[in-house]
């Protein structure tokens, strides 16, 4: 699944060690809000510290799209939601926050402003003069 929206909160990065196999793990969550009429949030995971690292997901970026699976566990007879993101994309040329150097704003370029259609011409190719400026709809 994908979604898309700002980075609201990154909260620490957990560590420790598996009990089965002797190995450290990290995995570090976020929070994302998602635009709409009723903006939603949502809490998501990154698991292994070579991922997190390479996500580099800062506080505050926007337009992130991330890329989840969503797997549901149980614990003392509850059970609970986990949403791990697997990747991270952003649009071209989007950096993280943090790494975005400080451009200086460039003044603006002019546009050249076209009719969305082109002006309709009789057979001898002159512009057909449009009616007295009244609505000919039939509604």
């Amino acid at each position: 699944m994908d979604l898309t929206g700002t980075i609201t909160v990154v909260m620490p990065a957990q560590s420790g060690v598996s009990q089965r196999s002797g190995n450290v793990w990290m995995s570090q969550e976020y929070v994302m809000e998602i635009p709409g009429s009723y903006p939603k949030r949502m809490v998501f995971r990154i698991f292994g510290e070579d991922r997190i690292k390479q996500f580099n997901i800062q506080q505050g970026e926007q337009n992130v799209t991330i890329q989840f699976d969503i797997d549901a566990h149980e614990y003392n007879g509850r059970w609970f939601n986990e949403v791990r993101c697997y990747n991270v994309l952003r649009s071209v040329g989007q950096q993280p926050a943090q790494a975005q150097p400080a451009a200086a704003p460039f003044p603006p370029q002019p546009t050249q402003q076209s009719a969305p259609f082109p002006p309709q011409v009789n057979a001898q190719g002159q512009p057909v003069q449009q009616g007295n400026g009244t609505d000919d709809l039939p509604f």
